[in-house]
């Protein structure tokens, strides 16, 4: 490795979410991790089913937390988070998320969202105290994660067309808005464009292979492309209320699209 390379060297966590290891989602997960790794970065992999991740949040989470006493997921969390004292897998987790400059979600959209196992990742990783909450920075800005790039890889069976401004399904950045603001920009991680791959049912081989050397390329800029410009809750566009103070969009501009502050 070559001092330039050396100086370049990033820590990127991949979270992957399919049941089946020969799928779309493991090639994709599998190349991932070999392209940055022959790129000179170190790279963790979160396999959730083959870790067996359990998905619900409950009273196990939080060892310490009273038999008797009714449970308030947010107070608990937060208790637990900064005494030390999640459940052992999920402070694995979290400490994955730390130790990377870079967090890369593989998924396929099920009913218009990720996996029910990788959304018990998010519900039991992002504690509060971790994620969000009075004890970290506050959110949609430099968050408790802010310094993070985050990038969404997601394989579709539908037609790039339906996911389109006029398809039947709606934008994809508007389906993948709750994991792009939602999570990763509440965060305070910078969310790139998602990458897609489309008609992922039944994708000949020669589709793969363009697929991969498109994601390839975005890999490759995965720390020079420019991030979703999300506006900030502290930076004057909202009032107190959390609301968007009018007039600052562009005239025509509604729907989530009040949230992205115009590109230069």
């Amino acid at each position: 490795m070559t001092e330039t390379t050396s100086r370049q060297q990033k820590k990127i966590l991949v979270v992957s979410a399919h049941p089946e290891p020969r799928s779309l989602n493991a090639n994709l997960t599998a190349f991932a991790v070999e392209h940055l790794r022959a790129a000179g970065h170190e790279v963790r992999v979160s396999d959730l089913y083959a870790m067996k991740w359990k998905a619900a949040v409950d009273a196990d989470d939080f060892p310490d937390h009273p038999g008797d006493r009714r449970l308030s997921v947010m107070a608990a969390s937060e208790r637990a988070t900064l005494d030390g004292r999640l459940s052992a897998d999920v402070s694995a987790e979290q400490e994955k998320v730390r130790w990377s400059d870079a967090v890369i979600l593989q998924f396929p959209m099920w009913w218009f969202s990720m996996p029910a196992i990788l959304k018990g990742w998010v519900d039991r990783v992002f504690t509060a105290g971790f994620g969000y909450g009075p004890a970290v920075p506050p959110p949609y800005a430099e968050g408790a994660l802010a310094g993070r790039r985050a990038l969404v890889s997601v394989t579709a069976g539908a037609r790039e067309s339906a996911f389109s401004d006029r398809g039947i399904h709606g934008r994809l950045a508007d389906v993948l808005h709750p994991v792009q603001h939602g999570l990763f920009w509440f965060t305070g991680m910078a969310p790139l464009e998602p990458f897609a791959v489309y008609g992922a049912n039944d994708l000949p081989e020669e589709r793969v292979e363009a697929a991969k050397r498109e994601y390839g390329r975005r890999l490759d800029r995965l720390f020079t492309d420019e991030p979703v410009p999300f506006r900030s809750l502290v930076g004057g566009d909202y009032d107190h209320d959390m609301r968007l103070l009018p007039d600052v969009e562009a005239p025509g501009t509604n729907g989530l699209d009040l949230h992205v502050r115009p590109r230069d």
